[in-house]
């Protein structure tokens, strides 16, 4: 499944990914090294909370690997319309917000970041400045009015 990011979320990933794998499983080989060395292995809770740790670790990296392969840079084109990579300032009460519409991946509202497959998401998407929408929220329906597009 193609994972839609912008340039700086895929070089997120690809940090990410660089650390678990040179320094992460370093660290975890050496945990389990020491904790192999008290013997038992059967009743040796950090020896078995090591291995534990190491599986998540290994699904992590193999879920990054994935994501990376399948990764598709958002590359914004020259429009009027909102779309995969714009910044959106949109206002709603009076009151002005500005996101950055992405894919799922690096979604997060907080950041000034939604999904394009977010409620809000594809209500905006190919609207241009001045539009309305209206989005339903745990609040009820909201309108919005798209005030710039970048």
């Amino acid at each position: 499944m193609t994972q839609y990011l912008t340039k700086e979320g895929l070089e997120k990933l690809k940090q990410e990914l660089d650390n678990l794998k040179n320094v992460k499983r370093r660290e975890l080989a050496e945990t389990l090294r020491h904790a192999a060395s008290f013997g038992d292995l059967r009743e040796n809770f950090g020896y078995q909370q090591a291995k534990e740790d190491q599986g998540f670790l290994e699904q992590r990296i193999r879920e990054l690997e994935s994501r990376i392969v399948q990764a598709r840079i958002i590359k914004k084109q020259a429009t009027d319309k909102a779309q995969v990579g714009s910044t959106v300032t949109l206002e709603t009460n009076k009151e002005k917000q500005t996101f950055q519409i992405v894919g799922r991946e690096e979604a997060n509202p907080l950041q000034g970041k939604i999904s394009f497959e977010s409620p809000l998401g594809q209500a905006i998407l190919s609207k241009k400045a001045g539009a309305k929408v209206k989005v339903e929220t745990p609040e009820g329906k909201t309108e919005y009015k798209v005030v710039k597009i970048e």
